[in-house]
């Protein structure tokens, strides 16, 4: 395993998309140290930032507050990243494959048009998880996203595949624009939720202040969500399906593009 550890953290945000498995795995440790990582216009290396132990491996382990550290993970297609502490813009990017864990909170654009792979953060996130970058069609198209805290604004925004779960509340716009792919709010959402989605599905636990063109359309439980329950709870999460506890109510939309996408609102039984 390589381990980076910050000596302290850049006043300014380092862009270190050179911290990547893809990039590490077939190098020597003074090679790793010689990689480049850029403060605003100045061309630096690794090893002003980082103390670096370890050598060609697919498994890295960062150490240290890195929440001024942007691109780690840049279009990884495999290995893992172990981030013990915070994580800084844009994690995951453009991600392919692999395996990144944040133990602390991560910052916007985390996942931004990830394709494969998987993310999770330990705490909270910024905004625009998994979205598509200003002027981009589309965002995350696969993979896997999971947030253990709360999300800032616009998550999900146009996206195509792929599942995001948000344990906490998610703020305004969450699926702005989704164009498929599946989003979880276990704790609900503020306002504009699923604006303009075209298609997709949003679920959430909690009740949503709904856009005047979302339109009820039935209370069941659908066949997909043992499916997806079954997968999540292997990955610590879990979601109710049974009947018996209770019920989806169904609301499409957003009419206004018109879209077909759903939001799923879950209800108790014992609710009123």
């Amino acid at each position: 395993m390589i381990t980076l550890t910050l000596k302290e953290q850049p006043n300014v945000p380092l862009e270190a998309e050179s911290i990547s498995p893809d990039v590490m795995a077939t190098l020597t440790r003074d090679a790793i140290r010689g990689l480049p990582v850029y403060l605003g216009k100045r061309h630096c290396r690794i090893d002003d930032f980082f103390e670096v132990d370890g050598a060609q491996s697919d498994r890295i382990e960062i150490h240290g507050d890195a929440a001024k550290v942007k691109w780690i993970g840049r279009e990884m297609t495999r290995g893992r990243i172990n981030v013990v502490g915070n994580a800084g813009m844009h994690l995951g990017a453009y991600m392919k494959g692999g395996t990144i864990d944040v133990s602390g909170n991560a910052s916007d654009w985390i996942g931004a048009e990830m394709t494969g792979g998987m993310i999770r953060v330990g705490g909270n996130a910024g905004g625009q998880v998994g979205a598509a970058y200003r002027g981009s069609l589309a965002g995350m198209r696969g993979g896997t996203i999971i947030v253990g805290g709360s999300v800032g604004l616009e998550i999900g925004m146009r996206m195509k595949r792929g599942v995001i779960v948000v344990k906490g509340p998610a703020r305004d716009f969450a699926g702005l624009q989704m164009k498929g792919g599946t989003i979880f709010l276990l704790s609900g959402a503020e306002i504009r939720t699923g604006a303009w989605m075209i298609r997709g599905t949003i679920v959430t636990l909690k009740p949503v202040q709904l856009l005047p063109t979302f339109c009820f359309a039935c209370a069941y439980n659908p066949a997909f969500m043992g499916i997806y329950a079954k997968h999540l709870a292997s990955l610590g999460v879990a979601i109710p399906y049974d009947a018996a506890s209770g019920s989806y109510q169904r609301f499409t939309g957003d009419t206004s593009v018109p879209g077909k996408g759903e939001i799923l609102t879950w209800r108790p039984k014992d609710s009123n």
